[in-house]
C-alpha cells in the first residue's frame, strides 16, 4: 500500500455575496478550520474548484466533502456532485436558522447580531457533521462510506484502503485541499483525458522496488490503481497500455529513484 495523506474532512463553502447567508457560510467554514476542528478539516476553494482545480476535485473525490450553502440553490453541492460527486454531507443556513428558530440575518460584509448568532449555529452543525464522517469508513477508491462488510469484499475484488482516524483538537491555521498532498497525474486513455488519483506515488513505489515495466508490472500497477479509481468496464486493457506507457516514460527520468 503506497503512503497517502490520512482521512479528513473537505469543507467547501457556497460563495455567494449578494445575500448575508453567503457571509454566514464562509465564516462558519472558518470558524470550524481555524478553531473547532482544526486538525481534521481543509478548505475547498470553490472558485478554483469551478476553473478545473485538479487538487481540490480530487480531494472530493478521494475524501469526504461537506458543502455548505447560503440558500437552497445548495451552487455548492451541485458544483461538488458535478465534477468530484456526491457531497458527503450538506448544509443550508436557511434551513439550520429555521431548525434553530433564529432571526434571519442581516449585513453582507458584516453581518448583524443575527447573522453571528447564525454562524455559531451553522459552525457546531457542520463541527458535528465532521466528526460524524470521520467516524464512518471511507473507500478512497468509490469516494462514498461503506459498511463493515462491504469493506471485505468490493465488486473490483480489491481491497480498499478504509481509515478510521481519531478525532484531534488543536488550534492551528486553516488549511487548504490544495496543500494536502494528494498526488495526481493526468492520462489519456482510449482518446480521454482520466485523472488518477495516487499514480505518482505508485509509480514511485514501483520504481524504488526495481519493478520493471512490462506487461506484468503493468498488470499489478492496475491493480493498485483501482484502489483509489474507478475503472470502466471493459477497459482495463486500455488503463494497462496507458500505465504501462506512462510507466516506462516516468522510470527513464534520471530523477527517477532505481
Amino acid at each position: 500500500m503506497v503512503d497517502l495523506p490520512k482521512k479528513k474532512v473537505g469543507i467547501v463553502a457556497c460563495s455567494g455575496e449578494e445575500l448575508a447567508e453567503g457571509t454566514v457560510t464562509r465564516l462558519a467554514a472558518l470558524k470550524v478550520l481555524e478553531q473547532l476542528r482544526p486538525q481534521d478539516t481543509v478548505t475547498i476553494c470553490l472558485p478554483l474548484f469551478l476553473a478545473g482545480g485538479e487538487g481540490d476535485r480530487a480531494f472530493a473525490r478521494f475524501y469526504p466533502t461537506i458543502a455548505v450553502d447560503g440558500c437552497e440553490l445548495r451552487c455548492a453541492a451541485r458544483a461538488t456532485e458535478m465534477y468530484s460527486g456526491k457531497p458527503a454531507a450538506s448544509l443550508v443556513v436557511r434551513e439550520v436558522v429555521t431548525q434553530e428558530g433564529l432571526d434571519q440575518p442581516q449585513g453582507l460584509r458584516r453581518l448583524n447580531s443575527a447573522g453571528a448568532a447564525a454562524v455559531d449555529a451553522t459552525a457546531e452543525r457542520l463541527a458535528k457533521t465532521v466528526d460524524e464522517l470521520l467516524g464512518q469508513k471511507w473507500s478512497r477508491r468509490t469516494g462514498a462510506n461503506v459498511g463493515e462488510a462491504a469493506s471485505l469484499s468490493l465488486d473490483s475484488g480489491q481491497s480498499d484502503s478504509l481509515l478510521d482516524i481519531p478525532v484531534l483538537r488543536e488550534s492551528v491555521e486553516a488549511t487548504c485541499s490544495c496543500g494536502s498532498g494528494i498526488p495526481v497525474r493526468k492520462l489519456v486513455i482510449e482518446g480521454k483525458p482520466v485523472t488518477l488519483i495516487a499514480l505518482p506515488v505508485i509509480f514511485q513505489n514501483f520504481c524504488e522496488q526495481g519493478k520493471l515495466p512490462g506487461n506484468g508490472t503493468a498488470r499489478e500497477m492496475l491493480d493498485m490503481v483501482k484502489i483509489y479509481n474507478p475503472i470502466p468496464p471493459g477497459s482495463e486493457d486500455a488503463y494497462a497500455d496507458a500505465l504501462l506507457r506512462e510507466y516506462s516514460a516516468f522510470c527513464a527520468k534520471p530523477e527517477a529513484v532505481k
